[in-house]
């Protein structure tokens, strides 16, 4: 499956600058502090990629839902953005040079965004645990992506 959500034409402000940075940072540290954790309400990892520009590794605390075989779903809702995350350009470049760091465990992925009937039915799961995804949505004409992390063989 491939990576494929366009940029819309509305949406909120994507969360952005150095304040945004710096809060991404410190929010990382705590969870690797506390070996795992939540953050802003949502079980939290820590999603390492690699910059489809620059070639450096990035981290980004994002929250995440269980998905099936012991995989994560995270949503790139950018908050409801008309854009996607720079992380989900990242992961589209490199879906096979993902790591997250969860539960104090550091876990080799491979990313693969859902779509169709699979997609569906991971988003009904995410609303129903967390209807602030549901509000993101609305804000925005992009279908937010769903990506399913899934241990890579020898990780978790």
């Amino acid at each position: 499956m491939s990576f494929d959500t366009p940029a819309g034409t509305r949406g909120a402000r994507q969360p952005a600058g150095r304040a945004f940075r710096w809060l991404n940072e410190l929010m990382a540290r705590r969870l690797r502090r506390k070996g795992g954790g939540t953050f802003m309400g949502f079980n939290a990892l820590i999603l390492t990629t690699v910059g489809r520009k620059s070639g450096l590794e990035r981290t980004t605390p994002v929250g995440w839902f269980p998905g099936k075989d012991g995989s994560r779903l995270i949503v790139a809702s950018a908050a409801g953005a008309v854009g996607n995350p720079a992380w989900y350009y990242n992961l589209a470049a490199h879906p096979d040079q993902v790591r997250i760091e969860v539960d104090g465990r550091t876990v080799p992925v491979v990313a693969e965004q859902l779509h169709g009937a699979e997609r569906e039915q991971a988003w009904q799961q995410i609303v129903a645990a967390a209807p602030r995804f549901a509000q993101y949505q609305v804000k925005t004409d992009r279908e937010l992506p769903i990506i399913r992390l899934t241990p890579r063989s020898g990780g978790e």
